[in-house]
């Protein structure tokens, strides 16, 4: 393993230990309605400033000490948006499977994120300048390449794990996000803004 590996290995072991310490510390079922309340206001300006006559995004399950998105999730479906998960493959990179109370839908394919209009995302953490950092799989920064132009990748934090400091390492392969949800609101990332946000 090269330096710069081992650099990401130390910091997401430090990133998770924080993770399991700011889980502990939040209300994470309240700060889950927080973010189901932002999300939907960014997509609300998303939906009327564009031509879909249903908003598609992608979320996910997330782990126990991750930020809470099943209100989002909930939220969207009740809405009538479409909501498509991922399905890790074993090259980890992602197939993609409509979300129901029910359960999943059948797998779509890899190139199925090509029809999202936003992308709800996981990480440990994001820095100032948008390097996310994930679980250590790759297996986001393997899909995220499959969007449409212009649509945003936008991360799922606790609060405390935005703007981490110092930067994070970013290499070729990484997506870098634009923009960073918490129950807090949303951050964009440089010039990366909804029309009308």
């Amino acid at each position: 393993m090269d330096e710069r590996a081992d650099g990401k290995r130390d910091r997401r072991r430090e990133l998770r230990a924080r993770r399991r310490e700011i889980a502990a510390a939040r209300d994470l079922v309240a700060d889950g309605e927080r973010l189901a309340d932002h999300a939907f206001e960014l997509m609300t300006r998303y939906a009327a400033a564009g031509s879909a006559s249903q908003l598609t995004i992608t979320a996910y399950e997330p782990l126990p000490v991750e930020p809470d998105v099943s209100a989002l999730v909930r939220r969207a479906y009740e809405l009538g948006m479409r909501v498509l998960v991922p399905i890790t493959l074993p090259d980890l990179d992602l197939d993609w499977a409509a979300w129901a109370p029910e359960g999943l839908g059948p797998p779509l394919g890899k190139d199925a994120i090509g029809e999202v209009d936003v992308a709800f995302i996981p990480g440990l953490s994001v820095d100032e300048a948008g390097t996310r950092m994930g679980q250590g799989g790759g297996c986001y920064d393997k899909s995220l390449p499959r969007r449409r132009a212009g649509t945003p990748a936008i991360c799922i934090l606790h609060p405390e794990e935005d703007r981490t400091r110092p930067g994070l390492p970013r290499e070729p392969h990484d997506v870098p996000v634009d923009a960073v949800l918490t129950a807090t609101g949303v951050r964009w990332v440089g010039d990366h803004v909804l029309d009308g946000g």
